[in-house]
């Protein structure tokens, strides 16, 4: 089967005719809206007419853009030295400037409407764009000036935008200095990285320390990037008159404070249950004081769960076909028609991601595929993000763009639907591999990713008050690693620089990218109760949820199912399902 993708249905390359002349409308349609906004924002009259026209071009816009970005970001995932795909992305980074004006005049003139609501009851496409026009109507008050915007909006491009790029190259091209069988050799990061899986227990520590000693080519310009970084945020959100950056995280991810609060607090009160489970694996390997780092990926049981890529991709679709047809069929579109680019290679950015490409109604996924059991549930997990696009396929560009927090559930979801089929048809040992690579993940959905907001939350404090060293970093994340996983991990072998090999404290404009994850772990395990108890009907249902992810508030979203996230015992029930499962497997050995 083939591992590489194929982005001809975007483009065939950077000099097709078709991507040219995608470059020159892009110029034209950037024109257009400049022109009409000059033109037709200066009053209020015919205000539902034009309210129509914009978001009719805003949709129209983003399609074309989206396309051209598309192309070149996923181009250098794959291939991080094409000097023609960089020079296309900071082309297009640019041009995406130009529409910040007439954004900020649309926002300010919308806030000149005193009957909005009026406005959208006579309109049906505007009332089915009701949410998106409020929200915008809604960001009014953390506005600047039209100069201060269009300014900070081109300098972002010589600021965190070209840090993320470096820290993204950096991560890409770094090869690691590594002795396999007794031989050296340089081998990319994702490549090293992926050894944590292995089943030969002196491989998983000789890349844990080559990964860690192989840091040391990027530390000190990674801390540049993070401190130019989360300087710039800082200062953005005071300016825009947020209390802290964590606060404008959570209201741009749609979120509320209470929400987020009832989350950690079941999740440090589940903190214990997770310590036992890491101290059993310890024990299990011949350690007695906690687990060591490298260790936290080793393999269980006394088989072996290896998979070819082929064998990946039929394992998924039939698990996925225990829930529903759609589902499975969608997971074998992807694979059979080149949308998976799946094998580590030099060059090629590390960890997955999956990209729905809402012009062409498909998605692209990206993973780095090993044959472990972990890296095959990675990929269901990213054609969950697939399946959740398809679900918005229909909806209009403004109205697919879904938060951060539900954007993990339709992942997760399809993790669990794998996992869960999976041990149907399991005998005792491989059970017993299964439910431990279940917890395992749990543990850094949950331990982990409350260590990395624990470490970013200290970060942007630091940073508040000067630069933060490299040695700095190191010592947050360690004290954040402690703090989360308590006794359960030995702490002379940690992981110091995890700031360092993590994509998503590179994104100025996706910080605390870390708490989403725990959100969509969790809300998953609730509906995936919630399919237990009503079976078929649920599938519809479910469909429903996805497709107005883009539509609403999460907390009024996750109410299409019934369920309140913003009572700390909804969290508690879900926690508790991880917490019966960790019991489970220390009975089982």
């Amino acid at each position: 089967m083939n591992r590489k993708w194929s982005l001809d249905v975007l483009y065939t390359s950077f000099d097709a005719p078709e991507f040219k002349r995608d470059m020159e409308r892009l110029d034209q349609e950037i024109g257009k809206i400049q022109k009409w906004t000059e033109e037709n924002l200066v009053d209020t009259h015919k205000a539902a007419e034009k309210l129509e026209q914009y978001i009719q071009m805003m949709n129209e816009f983003y399609h074309l853009y989206t396309r051209l970005a598309d192309f070149a970001h996923l181009t250098l995932s794959t291939e991080a030295k094409n000097e023609v795909a960089l020079k296309y992305e900071d082309i297009l980074d640019q041009k995406a400037t130009s529409l910040t004006k007439p954004e900020v005049t649309f926002i300010k003139w919308l806030g000149k409407l005193e009957e909005l609501e009026s406005y959208i009851d006579s309109n049906q496409y505007l009332k089915e764009h009701e949410f998106f026009v409020k929200e915008k109507a809604n960001e009014n008050k953390y506005l600047l000036s039209d100069e201060e915007e269009v300014l900070i909006s081109k300098m972002k491009n010589t600021g965190s935008n070209a840090w993320t790029k470096l820290q993204e190259m950096l991560s890409s091209t770094l090869l690691v200095d590594i002795t396999v069988d007794g031989e050296e050799k340089k081998l990319p990061l994702p490549v090293v990285r992926n050894m944590a899986y292995s089943d030969n227990a002196q491989v998983r520590k000789t890349a844990y320390e080559a990964e860690l000693e192989n840091y040391k080519k990027l530390e000190t310009s990674s801390a540049a990037c993070l401190n130019g970084i989360k300087g710039e945020v800082i200062t953005l959100a005071k300016m825009r008159g947020y209390a802290s950056p964590l606060e404008m995280t959570v209201l741009n991810a749609r979120m509320d404070m209470q929400t987020l609060d009832a989350m950690l607090t079941a999740i440090r009160e589940s903190l214990p249950a997770f310590h036992k489970y890491f101290r059993k694996k310890g024990e299990l390997l011949g350690y007695n004081s906690g687990l060591p780092f490298f260790e936290m990926f080793a393999p269980m049981g006394d088989v072996e769960m290896k998979f070819t890529y082929k064998e990946a991709r039929d394992y998924i679709v039939k698990n996925f076909r225990t829930y529903s047809d759609k589902l499975a069929d969608f997971a074998a579109t992807a694979f059979d028609e080149g949308w998976i680019d799946a094998e580590p290679r030099e060059g090629k950015r590390g960890g997955a991601f999956c990209a729905n490409l809402h012009v062409v109604k498909q998605s692209r996924i990206l993973s780095n595929f090993d044959g472990s059991f972990s890296n095959m549930t990675t990929l269901a997990h990213e054609l969950g993000h697939g399946y959740h696009g398809a679900n918005l396929m229909d909806e209009t560009y403004v109205n697919a763009e879904y938060p951060m927090p539900i954007a993990e559930t339709a992942s997760i979801f399809c993790e669990t639907i794998v996992k869960e089929a999976a041990l149907k048809n399991a005998n005792k040992e491989e059970a017993f591999t299964i439910l431990e690579s279940d917890i395992s993940d749990a543990g850094q959905v949950i331990v982990d990713i409350y260590s990395r907001f624990l470490f970013e939350s200290e970060l942007f404090r630091r940073r508040e008050e000067g630069a933060v060293s490299v040695n700095e970093l190191k010592e947050i994340m360690l004290d954040a690693q402690k703090q989360a996983y308590g006794d359960g991990l030995d702490h002379n072998f940690l992981h110091p620089y995890m700031w360092a090999c993590k994509p998503h404290y590179y994104y100025a404009s996706h910080n605390f990218y870390n708490f989403p994850y725990a959100f969509g772990l969790l809300f998953a395990k609730g509906l995936y109760a919630e399919y237990l108890k009503r079976g078929d009907e649920f599938v519809d249902a479910y469909d429903r949820l996805l497709s107005v992810t883009g539509k609403n508030k999460i907390a009024e979203v996750t109410m299409e199912m019934g369920i309140d996230v913003r009572n700390v015992d909804f969290w508690r029930s879900s926690l508790k399902l991880i917490e019966r499962d960790i019991e489970k497997f220390i009975n089982l050995k």
